[in-house]
């Protein structure tokens, strides 16, 4: 099986842009970093909630994800680009800045921006899974990673991400009672009946 060449703007026999996959996968590596960041703050910030149970898990396997795509890359001979890392963590921390219907604190548009953003992370991601396992077939280096596997996993998130931004949205968009199927935080009403 032939191997992907690593210099320049070289193609290997099948079409397959080295350079340019460098920088794809340096990218994803930048957004896994966001990810993981936007992931532990709401799962922080979700601690008592389906949300917060469901992200102790998820933030684990996007932290697997990484190391695995850190595999990749080493596996392929490419560097990490140390300055789309740093550029991906302070555009995270300025992602914070946006106005969220309260002057201090988390509110429900908090936590369904966040699980958005959670969302379009595991697209992304999914779809580098599965560019990697079609690649996978033109290159014996990458033979060795379970593409499948990964992809299972990341539909799966993507499935339980959606589920839980509908419940999100139902809860600050509509009032108590007109359609919500989950609240995730009590409003000021059930919390002085209790």
């Amino acid at each position: 099986m032939p191997t992907l060449r690593t210099g320049g703007n070289e193609h290997q026999e099948g079409g397959v842009n080295v350079a340019l996959l460098r920088i794809y996968l340096n990218d994803h590596l930048a957004g896994s970093l966001g990810g993981l960041e936007l992931a532990r703050r709401a799962k922080a910030e979700n601690a008592d909630n389906a949300v917060g149970e469901f992200l102790e898990t998820f933030h684990r396997e996007l932290l697997e994800d990484r190391e695995i795509l850190l595999s990749v890359m080493s596996a392929l001979g490419f560097k990490r680009d140390l300055l789309k890392q740093g550029a991906a963590w302070v555009a995270e921390k300025l992602g914070r800045l946006k106005l969220n219907g309260q002057l201090l604190g988390y509110s429900p548009l908090s936590r369904v921006v966040e699980l958005e953003g959670l969302c379009l992370g595991t697209e992304g991601r999914l779809s580098m899974w599965r560019t990697l396992r079609r690649l996978s077939r033109k290159d014996e280096r990458l033979g060795r990673f379970d593409f499948s596997s990964l992809i299972a996993r990341a539909e799966h998130q993507r499935r339980t991400l959606e589920r839980l931004r509908q419940q999100c949205s139902d809860e600050a968009f509509l009032e108590l009672g007109a359609g919500s199927v989950l609240r995730l935080t009590p409003s000021p009403a059930e919390g002085e009946a209790h």
